[in-house]
């Protein structure tokens, strides 16, 4: 009996991790990519002081008074426009919100649907009727907090470790399968006495392999660059990145298992990935969505790997409380794999 490193599984996994170093664009993809989206995200939404709210006063009369009294506030940057060039500053965005004086009636206009609008009523309403002599009832301070877990980037990290993930499944292995099968290589290795579905597993082990160091270098970028901390234990973000890998390989082999050119299978793995891309709160909460979707939404494997990502790193989560997530990530991989193991066309 041959020792454990000669035994075939451990052979074809070798063999995938040498052809993945051969190629720098899969390195720089894998490794470099979700840094580079890391710190450019990261940067663009770094937590800052607060925005200033910028406010037009239609020209009159008493136009300059308002402007003098919103001046005083600090936060509001408020500037006198003509009446007709109101409506276009508010339709590019230029002021948040339009103050007229009606005849001694404030009149403010501004889209309900833009929070900045809200915001932008609610603050110069509050303005104009301190400078007019209200007075707060009750008297209210402000303790400002800032907490490590709440910022966009604390919320953004898992996101980019589960995306990566289903990228390296996907695309990695897609490509991979694809050009072996339009070289033939596919049908000189089933006519060899190796065991199909080792050649397989092979995939979705040699995924394992470089885990640990583009789990590693996104981590270590995100604590250094941006104090992004984790926490719950890093042995359940290592577990949870483990399952996520196999499972997203899994589907991987599946959308390669027939594809026959790689514009097919490009094909199969955009339709594969982007509605997770798009509905499994990558970039945004999936809540935003409405809640007829939220069932399917929930399903989706990228869906469940990030939820239990942010659990553990941003809640502290246990590993154990996200027994549901990981259930669907290991039943996608599963069903996947058995799937791709019986439909594969090896010609």
């Amino acid at each position: 009996m041959g020792s454990f490193a000669e035994k075939p599984l451990i052979q074809l996994t070798l063999a995938r991790i040498r052809e993945f170093g051969r190629e720098p664009e899969a390195i720089f993809w894998t490794f470099f990519f979700p840094i580079v989206m890391a710190l450019g995200l990261g940067i663009a939404f770094r937590a800052k002081g607060p925005e200033p709210v910028h406010v037009g006063v239609e020209a009159g009369a008493s136009a300059e008074t308002i402007v003098a009294a919103l001046a005083s506030e600090g936060r509001i940057e408020a500037s006198v426009v003509e009446p007709e060039e109101a409506e276009e500053a508010l339709r590019k965005g230029k002021v948040a919100l339009v103050v007229a004086d009606r005849g001694g009636d404030v009149v403010y206009r501004y889209d309900a649907t833009r929070p900045e609008s809200r915001l932008a009523r609610l603050e110069t309403d509050a303005a104009l009727q301190r400078a007019a002599g209200r007075e707060d009832p009750r008297a209210i301070r402000d303790e400002l907090v800032t907490e490590r877990g709440s910022r966009y980037i604390d919320f953004l990290i898992p996101g980019l470790i589960g995306l990566n993930l289903l990228g390296t499944g996907l695309w990695g292995v897609g490509f991979a399968l694809v050009r072996m099968r339009t070289n033939k290589l596919l049908k000189r290795l089933a006519a060899t006495p190796m065991n199909r579905g080792d050649f397989l597993l092979s995939f979705m082990f040699a995924r394992l392999g470089f885990l640990a160091g583009e789990l590693l270098t996104l981590l270590v970028v995100a604590r250094l660059a941006f104090d992004v901390a984790i926490r719950g234990s890093v042995v359940s973000v290592v577990a949870i990145a483990a399952l996520g890998a196999f499972s997203f390989t899994g589907i991987g082999l599946l959308v390669a298992s027939r594809a026959r050119t790689i514009e097919a299978v490009s094909g199969l793995m955009n339709l594969a990935s982007l509605p997770m891309w798009i509905l499994s709160g990558v970039f945004f909460s999936a809540d935003h969505f409405p809640d007829v979707v939220q069932p399917l939404i929930r399903i989706l494997p990228l869906t469940a790997v990030v939820d239990a990502l942010r659990a553990v790193m941003i809640d502290g989560a246990p590993l154990l409380a996200t027994a549901g997530s990981l259930a669907v990530v290991a039943g996608w991989g599963i069903a996947s794999f058995a799937v791709a193991l019986a439909i594969f066309r090896w010609k």
